[in-house]
């Protein structure tokens, strides 16, 4: 076993407040299977007067942005991770203001009272009961990071709110793709099952040239498989030319006291 994989196996085992409390002491690490059976989230932060079109964003994409919790303006303990702080407990945060985007460790710098954060489910949910059927992950046994693409299928638009929807994808061997779509659709607040699989060019992706991860190594006889992505409303926010939009960088997720089996056993 490598070094990496060995730091990467050690920081699996941790609880969720220890792996916040290490983000907000500046670790900055993929949140790719730590913690496996809790939720992770994304957290997109708007201005308050940008909310209610956003929440309206939010619900008419639901796949795309599966609404867990929105705070009141200003606040940033969200009552997925009581004691939590979105301002600092996630490894890393992209931040647009007038055209510049740039990647902090928080946003203590840029933060005002008039900023509402909206807590959004993530695909990397379903990494541990996906490992748990069986279905190999080989970005994960690589460590790399899961690729992001930006497809040509539009989101419903809630103006200001509109554009490509993101998409993340996994090379999966054949035979276990219908295992992934019957193990992710019973996750609808972490994206749920895929929204494409097969021919990547037919949502208009190379699979060469990711937005953001690394292209994927396909062994013989895999197949490519695409979900929802939390990216798309940083993609949405930029065509709304907002002044200011905040969420967490690229595979840098908040890792919620959401226990991701319990939210299952309710939807059922």
């Amino acid at each position: 076993m490598t070094l990496a994989r060995l730091e990467h196996r050690k920081l699996t085992a941790l609880p969720p407040a220890e792996l916040r409390r290490r983000f907000r002491a500046g670790l900055d690490v993929d949140t790719a299977g730590l913690a496996p059976e809790f939720v992770q989230a994304s957290v997109s932060i708007v201005p308050e007067e940008n909310a209610a079109d956003f929440l309206a964003f939010c619900t008419r994409n639901p796949s795309s942005c599966p609404l867990l919790e929105v705070l009141e303006p200003g606040q940033w303990e969200p009552r997925a991770a009581p004691g939590a702080d979105v301002r600092t407990d996630l490894p890393a945060y992209r931040v647009a203001r007038d055209g510049d985007v740039v990647t902090v460790p928080d946003l203590l710098g840029v933060w005002r009272d008039d900023l509402v954060a909206f807590i959004l489910g993530c695909g990397y949910t379903h990494i541990g009961p996906l490992i748990e059927a069986g279905v190999s992950l080989h970005h994960l046994d690589r460590l790399t990071q899961q690729p992001v693409y930006v497809s040509n299928i539009e989101t419903r638009p809630a103006d200001p709110f509109r554009g490509p929807v993101a998409v993340s994808m996994m090379a999966l061997p054949g035979d276990q793709v219908a295992t992934a779509v019957r193990v992710t659709a019973r996750y609808p607040f972490a994206h749920g099952a895929p929204i494409w699989i097969g021919d990547p060019a037919r949502i208009g992706i190379d699979l060469s040239a990711p937005a953001t991860g690394d292209p994927p190594e396909l062994a013989p006889g895999d197949t490519p498989v695409f979900w929802a992505c939390s990216q798309t409303p940083w993609l949405a926010a930029a065509q709304a030319g907002l002044p200011f939009f905040a969420q967490h960088a690229p595979a840098r997720m908040l890792i919620t006291e959401l226990k991701a089996s319990v939210l299952v056993d309710g939807l059922a």
